[in-house]
């Protein structure tokens, strides 16, 4: 039972990375064909435009997008030399910079942003086939209730 479950679980695993990847793909082929933004510029912008004062460290932004430092430096000076972000000293430490949206970036970002929503709707509609569909909702069907078990038994522990 335990062999059939693990094998469903890969199984679904798999499914949802391959997915995955097809979705990145069509969401950046269409992002660029509707804007000069990349996939990963635009998630730059947003979590820019939803940070306080529209700034973040660079560290912190590294660790929200996954980037490696130099990754992350590569993207923001692309993004600096076009005028979507500027990078400014940090306040709370002398050695490290921050991330700053620019009225440029804000501009480009609410341009994009209908276009990638509308893309996103789109191909997550078409990206999963039913086998996958069907595989995924049963594990994740299965982590609901693990969750919720581990919830419960959680809170009357509490409780006592």
């Amino acid at each position: 039972m335990t062999e059939s479950l693990d094998r469903e679980r890969m199984a679904a695993w798999r499914a949802y990375i391959e997915s995955s990847q097809r979705l990145f793909t069509r969401l950046e082929d269409d992002l660029r064909a509707e804007s000069e933004l990349s996939f990963a510029d635009y998630h730059v912008l947003v979590l820019l435009s939803e940070a306080p004062g529209q700034r973040l460290r660079m560290g912190e932004l590294a660790g929200r997008l996954v980037f490696s430092p130099s990754r992350l430096t590569y993207q923001i000076s692309s993004m600096q030399r076009r005028g979507l972000v500027a990078r400014q000293s940090c306040p709370q430490d002398r050695r490290g910079s921050e991330a700053v949206l620019t009225a440029a970036g804000l501009l480009a970002l609410r341009e994009a942003a209908p276009h990638h929503l509308a893309s996103v709707r789109r191909n997550l509609m078409d990206d999963l086939d039913d086998a996958e569909v069907a595989c995924l909702t049963r594990v994740f069907e299965r982590l609901g209730r693990r969750l919720r078990a581990d919830r419960d038994a959680s809170s009357t522990h509490s409780d006592s």
